[in-house]
């Protein structure tokens, strides 16, 4: 007789595309730390593999706290956007434009795991699971503020560097 998954099944099966994701990004992020010309955005970038190595450690505890065994499952999502990324390093943009362009690419990561891990709190609460929701919201947290500090990044000053590259008139016009 064939069973049916449950909602435990997937929350299994998102908690090890989350842990395989998290290890694409520490893989990723020091290539967009050498390719970053801001210091604010290197740092950031260099405090954000920090903070990523602790969700992989935080994961294992999610794992244990369920009597599972760590391991990945493929996250293609993450791969194309990571993809796409590797992509943007390729071109011959100024140093404005591609450090604009590594915070959108960091972003579509940040955005893609709040998802993931928004779906992962709740689905934890759902079934009871208190200590995982508890250590699945504290990364989900960090996925936030990582976003909020890239944003403000780009609004202090990436932004309009590029922009003033791009369109030298048009830029200096509007900030008077």
């Amino acid at each position: 007789m064939a069973t049916t998954d449950t909602l435990h099944d997937a929350f299994l099966d998102e908690l090890r595309d989350a842990y395989d994701a998290e290890h694409q990004v520490i893989s990723a992020l020091p290539k967009m730390v050498k390719a970053a010309t801001a210091t604010t955005l290197k740092a950031a970038f260099e405090s954000h593999l920090e903070e990523t190595r602790g969700h992989v450690a935080r994961l294992e505890q999610v794992f244990a706290s369920l009597d599972e065994k760590p391991r990945g499952k493929h996250c293609d999502g993450v791969c194309g956007i990571l993809e796409e990324g590797r992509a943007v390093l390729e071109e011959d943009f100024d140093a404005p434009t591609m450090d604009a362009c590594l915070i959108a690419g960091a972003q579509r990561v940040e955005h893609y795991e709040m998802a993931a891990y928004g779906t992962l709190v709740a689905w934890a609460r759902a079934m009871g699971h208190d200590e995982a929701a508890s250590l699945l919201e504290e990364t989900l947290e960090e996925e936030k503020a990582a976003d909020e500090k890239l944003t403000s990044i780009a609004e202090d000053g990436v932004n309009a560097a590029a922009a003033k590259k791009a369109h030298p008139v048009k830029a200096t016009a509007r900030r008077r």
